[in-house]
């Protein structure tokens, strides 16, 4: 099914955030890496952290893993270009880690209004795999083309302490976190010898059709293989038949609404947000089309 490229920007010009629209520009040649690291700037605090909303359903200001997770994913973006401000954020979430290396989900959060209760209700004592591997996974992606950050002891020590987390699973985690840390195998692929063994573990815990319905979340919340693995030519994609992958792209791009844009399945927790992760997704979509030649 053809992606109509013309609606999505109509979509993105209409509904999208700032950041979005200029990262969907991105994609299409329509801007430069400048216009996008200023709009990030946006949500960027003092400390070298990132709030203000850039995770849609944590609208607090204050510097959060979370964040983290999202600055990132612009950082890889703009590759080959890089910004001291990923070294920065480094520093920042050495500051926002427990001792044994890992991060907790999420930090205190003085205001709730407009956040998810998962993210404001979260101990910020206790590590968890997925906010690590979450940060640490998208950080290694960055790293292939940053040395400032494929070099700092924050990564170093996040990787770690994601290995042995991976190591020691004996069940499958939930949903999410097990998405998260199929792609932090995946990012560590080439820089770490024991990436490939611990993708292996983790594909036992992924089941054939890349179905996995997340617990605790919306009626049928559903992540799906290109959740696990959604770029081509990666280690994660061995995970899946050609066949699986093949009706997945089919499904992602038969999802393009009336409206241009792609919808999520999953709840958010403001009008705001609820925009915001459809531009998101909208940008997530066409990027993954994209790389595969259909869009």
């Amino acid at each position: 099914m053809p992606v109509n490229l013309p609606a999505a920007a109509s979509f993105m010009a209409t509904h999208a955030r700032l950041l979005d629209r200029r990262r969907f520009e991105l994609l299409g040649g329509a801007t430069n890496t400048d216009a996008v690291l200023a709009a990030v700037d946006g949500y960027r605090n003092p400390d070298g952290g990132y709030g203000w909303g850039l995770e849609p359903d944590l609208r607090a200001p204050e510097s959060q893993p979370g964040g983290a997770l999202h600055a990132f994913e612009v950082f890889e973006e703009i590759a080959p270009a890089t910004t001291p401000h990923a070294a920065k954020l480094c520093d920042w979430l050495a500051t926002a880690s427990r001792p044994d290396g890992g991060l907790p989900f999420a930090l205190p959060v003085a205001d709730p209004a407009g956040c998810a209760p998962f993210w404001a209700q979260a101990d910020p004592a206790v590590a968890t795999l997925q906010s690590t591997a979450f940060a640490a996974g998208v950080a290694l992606r960055v790293a292939r083309h940053d040395a400032a950050v494929r070099e700092h002891p924050w990564l170093a020590a996040a990787t770690q302490y994601c290995f042995r987390a991976i190591r020691e699973l004996s069940e499958p985690p939930h949903a999410i976190a097990l998405s998260f840390a199929v792609q932090f195998a995946d990012a560590a692929h080439e820089l770490h010898g024991e990436a490939p063994a611990l993708l292996d573990h983790l594909a036992a815990f992924v089941p054939a059709d890349g179905l996995v319905p997340v617990a605790g979340g919306s009626d049928g919340e559903t992540l799906r293989a290109l959740d696990f693995a959604p770029l081509p030519d990666r280690p994660a994609r061995a995970l899946f038949a050609a066949g699986v992958i093949d009706a997945e792209l089919r499904r992602l791009a038969g999802g393009q609404q009336d409206d241009g844009g792609w919808r999520v399945d999953f709840a958010s927790y403001s009008p705001a947000a609820a925009l915001e992760w459809r531009g998101y997704a909208t940008v997530r979509a066409v990027s993954v089309l994209r790389r595969h030649g259909l869009a």
